[in-house]
This record gives structure tokens, sequence and C-alpha cells, in this order.
């Protein structure tokens, strides 16, 4: 019965080699807590870098989506551009470009009478030189005739 007894060699020889296998056992977590942490900052760096590579690729798309974008937009803002001008030209509300240029040379056609008019009467009547008073008399002629204009164009139009 004595051998199952612990006696004060015993107990230190067993609490000795409980604190060697203690040692070894934080040497051990030690050593794994330092793989772990070395693993972990390892993952946090490539992590780190991938976000960096995301952020970059979502910064080309970003880019590449405005400039699309504005493509796009400058695209449709044309088409409706023409559009509106076709149909402008086909309700004959508003008066085209064509429409306007074709007035033009009708009121160049209307007045060549009369700039004729006052060019062979410059030299008849006053000795060659134009009076102010007709040169206001021929702009006053020539305000008329295109208000009159304007005004039947817009008439007509509607």
């Amino acid at each position: 019965m004595e051998n199952d007894m612990w006696t004060i060699e015993t107990y230190a020889i067993h609490e000795g080699a409980m604190r060697e296998a203690e040692a070894k056992l934080q040497d051990v977590k030690i050593q794994h807590l330092g793989e772990i942490i070395a693993l972990n900052d390892r993952r946090y760096t490539e992590g780190n870098e991938l976000r960096a590579m995301a952020l970059k690729i979502k910064e080309t798309a970003d880019a590449n989506a405005l400039e699309l974008a504005s493509e796009s937009q400058t695209y449709k803002e044309a088409r409706n551009d023409a559009t509106r001008e076709q149909n402008l030209k086909e309700t004959g509300v508003y008066a085209t470009r064509d429409d306007l240029a074709e007035v033009v040379k009708g009121m160049e056609k209307a007045l060549k009478p009369l700039v004729d008019f006052v060019s062979s009467q410059q030299g008849v009547t006053r000795g060659g030189q134009l009076t102010m008073k007709n040169l206001y008399a021929a702009i006053g002629a020539t305000g008329a005739i295109i208000g009159i204009i304007v005004v039947l164009f817009n008439v007509l139009a509607k």
C-alpha cells in the first residue's frame, strides 16, 4: 500500500514533470501562435492587395461607363435633333433652315428692282450721291417687306 501513496519526493518529481510538460506545451502554443500570426499577416496582405486590384478595376470600369454614357447621350441628342428637325419639316409648324433660305432668296429677288431703281437714280437726281433721306426710305421699305413676309409665313405655317 505504500507504493500507492504520495511522498514528497514523488510529488516533487511529478510536479517537475508537470512543469516541464506545461513549459513544452507553452513553447508549442507560442510557436503555433507565431505561425498563426504570420499566416494572418499574409492573408491580410494578400487581401489588401486584392482589394487594391479590385479598386483599380472598379475605377477603370467606372471611367469606361462614364465614357460610354457620354457617347450614348451625344448619340441620343443627335438622333433627337434629327427627329425633331424631320417632324418640324413634316408638320410645317416652324420654319426650317431650308425654308428661311428660300425666304431670303425670295426677298433678294423682290428687292432687286428697288435696289436697281435706287442705283439708277443716284446719278440722275442727286448728282451720283444717295441722300440719307432716300437711304432711310429704302431701309424702311425693306423692313416693311421683311415684316410682311414674316407675318405671312407665320400665318401660312399655322
